[in-house]
This record gives C-alpha cells, structure tokens and sequence, in this order.
C-alpha cells in the first residue's frame, strides 16, 4: 500500500480525521491530505517535542499553521486542542502520523485511529 494509501484510506477514509499526513523523522514528507502542509518548522518542533516537550508544553504545538494548546505530550503522542478542534500525532519507528478534527469528530475516535495505524505501522518495523 502506498503512504498516500494511508492517509487517504486509514485516516481521511475513516471520517474521523479531518486532515492527516505522514512525515519521517528525518524531516521528509511521506502524504498529506489535500491543503494539508507543515511547514519545515512546525516539523522540527514535532520531532523535538517527541524527546523533550517543555518548549511545546509552554508555547503550544504549531500544525499547519495553527496553534494548539498541548493536552499530552510523551515519546510517543502528542496530543493538542485549540476550542473544538484538535490534533493526535503519533511517532511510529521512522515516521509520525498526523491526524487533525474539526466540531462534529469526536477526539477519542481521532486517536483511535491514528494510534492504531501507528501501531500497525510500528508492527511492520515502520
């Protein structure tokens, strides 16, 4: 299966995420949903929050050019929120997964998702 398989059948296909895109943690992008793009910046700050969250814990968590306030952030996920919306980002072994919902998804079904393509992902050494 292609990675734009993914996003567009896994998560977009699933109509609980919004957005989604797949980058890997060398700064690549893998897919994106259509006008989804982060910027070189707002990947870097995932990829650093994954090992060390304080800056994103105290300034938020930039995707797509939106600002989100953090809800979770550990080596694995990051979780965000900005009032009805939000973001589930998830690091596999060599990429990680980003899924956004707008008003209407329910978070718990967005990170259902997400975190489950992660771990089918990392269960295939991805």
């Amino acid at each position: 299966m292609s990675w734009q398989a993914y996003v567009d059948s896994n998560l977009i296909g699933t109509g609980n995420v919004s957005q989604a895109a797949i980058y890997g943690l060398a700064g690549g992008e893998w897919a994106k949903s259509a006008g989804f793009q982060l910027q070189p910046s707002e990947v870097q700050e995932i990829v650093n929050a994954f090992s060390n969250a304080d800056q994103v814990r105290a300034n938020g968590i930039h995707v797509a050019g939106v600002k989100y306030l953090l809800l979770r952030a550990d080596e694995r996920s990051l979780y965000g929120k900005k009032n009805s919306d939000g973001v589930c980002i998830v690091k596999t072994n060599q990429a990680f997964l980003v899924g956004t919902y707008k008003e209407g998804i329910q978070p718990g079904n967005c990170t259902k998702v997400v975190e489950g393509l992660a771990d089918y992902l990392i269960s295939v050494n991805y």
